[in-house]
């Protein structure tokens, strides 16, 4: 290690109601220095930062600050260090302003009062530097999800002077947006202020951290440099097996039509479409992928075939016959699942527990004279507890505190327990860790081995390589290539999807 060490935490020790989550874990950050940690869901990463921050007590183990012990017992001491953080769950006041939300708690002054025109010119000035375009007085609630993260981003480094903890900082950002953030991260180190960069996108982390530490189960098993092409050793120490065991081999037989979209349409507003003259197939035993950049109408599509914003113009049909779907409900009735990319918010309940949450969508099949059968509901519960490998302490654990991995897992469960066939995945490993895509891989396969349909939309290139038999490509609202995976690559995709005018499929 060059640079002069700012931090050290020294045999970390959590346990959260018996369970050990932290075991004698260890973290040791440089001045200045972009530092990854990564791990699979549950191997503790959160925990160990947010002690860091201050927000968790230890039950175990020593900090060190240059050199020195720290007490760390609290978020005002590690305010005092110099430690900020943005969390992966956002953490805003949506009635205030961009601009009130960046100094909450630490708002300008004159006079004893706020004094709101610094606050306006200090937050239009740091939004500019980090070459972020946000209205410094626009209410938070107005905002996109990727917006609020870049507020969330620009109030820890106005706050920061030491540390600045990202976990998961780029999981609902554009590619543009990322390397916005990158460019943040890149300023940060300039400096001298020191990154700790939470996040399971080793292809991103190569492009900026300078050293990389993985857990696993709660301990420490590998430090050193971030590698910038080659993360096969980084995958082994955080899952135990090799880059080429995720992806299952692909289906090799596909039987009838089970969904067909002709020509179908939606306006955006007067002026343009969300999508446009869309039509794709999927078939029985299949697994048909839409790759595309962010904005190219992806989710839009999906969306419109499931029924949330129903399109404007043209068909959906199943198994061949022309079917009406102007809502979810219709679209769930044609035996049609959806699992969005946002699972928090449009896929779940999160105070509800997993069996509560697994026959959501089917509750008349645990209904027995108009009430809940509770003893039924957890046998459900339980079979795809054991089916899914969902790993919950029973099925009483309320959903949101399971990880992305086992949260994913459930919603596919109501999916399976209301016995849908065809399945649309929107970034069905969006925020999941190496080792949960490869379960989720896993159970998408058995899927259509079992006859199941799915098109599924992702960002992700080797996902898009791995585990579809098809991919259409599409670049500002239309379809512009439709590909055989076997026969195509990374480069060709990416062709599609940004250069030149669309070959539009008809």
């Amino acid at each position: 290690m060059c640079r002069p060490l700012l931090l050290e935490m020294l045999k970390m020790e959590k346990a959260y109601e018996g369970v050990q989550v932290l075991k004698g874990a260890r973290l040791a950050v440089a001045q200045g220095e972009i530092h990854g940690l990564v791990g699979e869901n549950g191997a503790g990463k959160s925990t160990l930062v947010k002690i860091l921050a201050g927000e968790v007590a230890r039950d175990g183990g020593e900090i060190t600050w240059l050199g020195r012990a720290a007490a760390v017992e609290s978020r005002k001491e590690a305010q005092e260090l110099g430690v900020s953080m943005i969390h992966q769950e956002l953490n805003l006041a949506p009635h205030l302003t961009v601009a009130e939300n960046i100094f909450l708690g630490h708002e300008p002054t004159r006079g004893g009062l706020i004094d709101r025109a610094r606050e306006i010119s200090e937050t239009v000035a740091l939004l500019s530097n980090l070459g972020f375009d946000l209205d410094a007085r626009a209410p938070v609630r107005r905002l996109s999800l990727a917006e609020r993260q870049l507020v969330e981003i620009a109030r820890a480094v106005a706050r920061a002077t030491r540390i600045v903890i990202m976990d998961e900082p780029s999981s609902s950002l554009s590619t543009r947006e990322v390397e916005e953030l990158f460019g943040v991260v890149r300023q940060l180190k300039e400096r001298g202020t020191a990154v700790v960069f939470v996040t399971h996108r080793l292809e991103e982390l190569s492009e900026v951290a300078d050293r990389v530490t993985v857990l696993r189960d709660g301990e420490t098993v590998h430090e050193g440099p971030m590698p910038r092409r080659e993360f096969a050793e980084l995958i082994r120490a955080m899952v135990g097996r090799e880059l080429r065991d995720f992806f299952p081999p692909r289906a090799s037989s596909a039987g009838g039509a089970a969904l067909e979209v002709r020509d179908l349409s939606r306006r955006k507003d007067a002026e343009s479409r969300d999508f446009q003259n869309v039509s794709l197939r999927v078939c029985h035993g299949e697994i048909v992928g839409i790759a595309g950049l962010v904005g190219a109408g992806r989710t839009e599509l999906a969306e419109a075939i499931f029924g949330v914003k129903p399109a404007d113009h043209g068909k959906v049909l199943m198994d061949g016959k022309d079917v009406t779907i102007r809502s979810p409900e219709d679209a769930i009735r044609c035996g049609m699942a959806l699992l969005t990319e946002d699972r928090k918010h449009t896929g779940l309940s999160l105070n509800l527990n997993v069996a509560q949450n697994i026959t959501l969508a089917n509750l008349t099949a645990v209904v027995r004279k108009h009430v809940v059968d509770l003893r039924e509901e957890e046998r459900v519960g339980q079979g795809f507890l054991e089916r899914l490998r969902i790993r919950a302490p029973s099925t009483r654990q309320k959903v949101g505190r399971l990880s992305g991995g086992n949260q994913q897992k459930v919603v596919l469960a109501k999916w399976l327990f209301r016995q849908a066939r065809v399945f649309i995945f929107d970034e069905p490993t969006r925020g999941v860790d190496v080792g949960a895509k490869a379960e989720i891989y896993r159970l998408m396969k058995q899927l259509v081995e079992s006859g199941a349909a799915i098109l599924m939309v992702s960002s992700e290139l080797p996902e898009i390589l791995g585990m579809t038999n098809r991919v259409y490509v599409m670049r500002d609202g239309r379809l512009a290539k439709e590909l055989v995976t076997a026969e195509t690559t990374p480069e060709e995709i990416l062709r599609y999807a940004t250069l030149g005018e669309p070959e539009i499929m008809h």
